[in-house]
């Protein structure tokens, strides 16, 4: 038994598509990157939302220790995935805590926030150096420009504090807070499935 043969016509001219010569960074495929990314105020949004009950996440009962290593590194993943939005709260409360308390920086941060609402303000470009700077362009030099009087003003210091006791913080919790009294393993699948 022999099988038919069969012919596909696959003639056809093909163009290569034209090479613009530039080679390096391409801009265009960076901002349709960033378009995917939330901002600020929708990352705090969507936290808020998941955030779970500060009387659940501070209920001192609920603190245990822990008898091995595999179960404590167990322990502390399922905590940050259960708690995620709330430490993300207790480091952005830090932050806050620095800033209060370090008056000089405060100050900084709002020079450099109310020069950047004058610039948007006023919207005009300016001429630096024979190019126009938009006023987006505008903004970020005056936040560059006042990176060295940020670190005079012991921001790194702040910075680092923060980072530590963030960490310090957040991983105390997650080490001795006992997940398994509030959430079992079923609920938990559960719940990351209907999320």
């Amino acid at each position: 038994m022999e099988t038919p043969e069969v012919h596909i016509d696959v003639s056809g001219n093909m163009e290569t598509p034209p090479q613009d010569g530039k080679s390096g960074f391409n801009l265009s495929s960076f901002t349709n990157f960033s378009t995917r990314i939330p901002s600020l105020w929708e990352l705090l949004r969507l936290s808020r939302q998941n955030i779970r009950p500060w009387s659940e996440f501070l209920q001192t009962s609920n603190f245990k220790t822990v008898a091995n290593v595999s179960r404590l590194t167990n322990r502390i993943i399922r905590n940050l995935a259960y708690f995620q939005s709330n430490y993300l709260f207790v480091f952005l409360g830090l932050i806050v805590y620095c800033l209060l308390t370090s008056p000089l920086i405060l100050i900084v941060l709002g020079a450099v926030f109310y020069a950047c609402y004058k610039i948007k303000q006023n919207s005009t470009p300016v001429a630096f150096f024979s190019k126009q700077l938009n006023t987006n362009q505008q903004c970020i030099a005056v936040g560059v420009a006042s990176v060295p009087v940020l670190y005079l003003a012991g921001a790194g210091a702040v910075m680092f504090w923060v980072l530590g006791a963030s960490f310090f913080v957040i991983s105390l919790h997650a080490a001795f807070y006992n997940i398994d009294a509030i959430v079992t393993e079923d609920m938990e699948t559960f719940l990351s499935e209907t999320v």
